[in-house]
């Protein structure tokens, strides 16, 4: 019996030898550790850009030659000078430099709003005189802006920026309209005229990132527009005093715009 046993035995324990090493390794995977590469940042992009705004404009004074005639006793003051709100198109093109920094430049027409104004005097028989004046008023801007990201909060990202450029300030329709103490009308026009100024704005705002290549913008600018002019004045009688314009000095707005910025890369 004994000698059937041993190798019986001596089998069992080959056969258990065998398989440990096999179980021990179905029990047992390495893990695969793969190396992914950081992402490197990428940098620049061009984008394109349009957007639609109200102007909120001032104009700082007025000025006509004939002022120079007023003296001290003559109490002659300008009690009226506003502009009403008009709306603002522009478009342009600009690239995103990195992160924080991106430049762009813009087209921009600003639309024909009314302009109203009164002065008051005295002649110099002690008299009360004024004069109310109405025109209307548009603008072409053309602008090349710098702005500054201050960082991604959750898909809005503040900034705020600086341009610089030009405007073609057009005064027409402009007519003057007074009544002298004894009701007799005084009544003129100047035709239309237009300036060329330097223009430069102060800008500040939000973009939400809508898409990985849209963002929706908010945005607010203080421009200053320089000056404006009329053309001759001319009464109704047929009278004229050459080099008589009536000067728009310092002209400025409030601007707030809802834009989109397309990333074109």
């Amino acid at each position: 019996m004994l000698k059937y046993l041993m190798p019986a035995a001596a089998g069992a324990a080959l056969l258990v030898t065998t398989a440990l090493p096999a179980a021990a390794a179905d029990l047992y995977e390495p893990p695969v550790i793969t190396y992914e590469p950081e992402p490197v940042p990428v940098y620049g992009g061009w984008y394109l850009r349009g957007h639609l705004g109200m102007s909120n404009q001032r104009v700082k004074s007025l000025y006509n030659v004939l002022f120079d005639d007023m003296g001290p006793d003559n109490n002659f003051a300008v009690v009226d000078k506003n502009f009403e709100s008009g709306p603002t198109f522009g478009v342009g093109a600009g690239y995103q430099i990195n992160d924080y920094l991106r430049l762009d430049g813009i087209v921009e027409y600003r639309g024909e709003v009314g302009f109203h104004g009164l002065d008051t005097w005295v002649d110099d028989d002690g008299n009360n005189r004024f004069n109310n004046y109405t025109g209307k008023k548009s603008e072409w801007l053309l602008m090349a802006n710098a702005y500054a990201d201050l960082g991604d909060f959750g898909g809005f990202v503040p900034y705020v920026g600086a341009g610089i450029g030009a405007s073609r300030v057009t005064i027409h329709s402009f007519r003057d309209a007074g009544i002298d103490p004894s009701g007799a009308p005084t009544l003129a026009y100047a035709d239309a005229a237009s300036k060329w100024n330097l223009a430069w704005a102060l800008h500040a705002g939000v973009g939400f990132k809508a898409t990985d290549r849209m963002t929706i913008d908010l945005g607010y600018s203080f421009v200053n527009l320089g000056d404006g002019q009329t053309g001759d004045i001319v009464t109704y009688d047929g009278q004229n005093l050459i080099d008589n314009p009536m000067h728009f000095r310092d002209i400025t707005s409030h601007d707030f715009k809802l834009g989109v910025r397309y990333a074109l890369n």
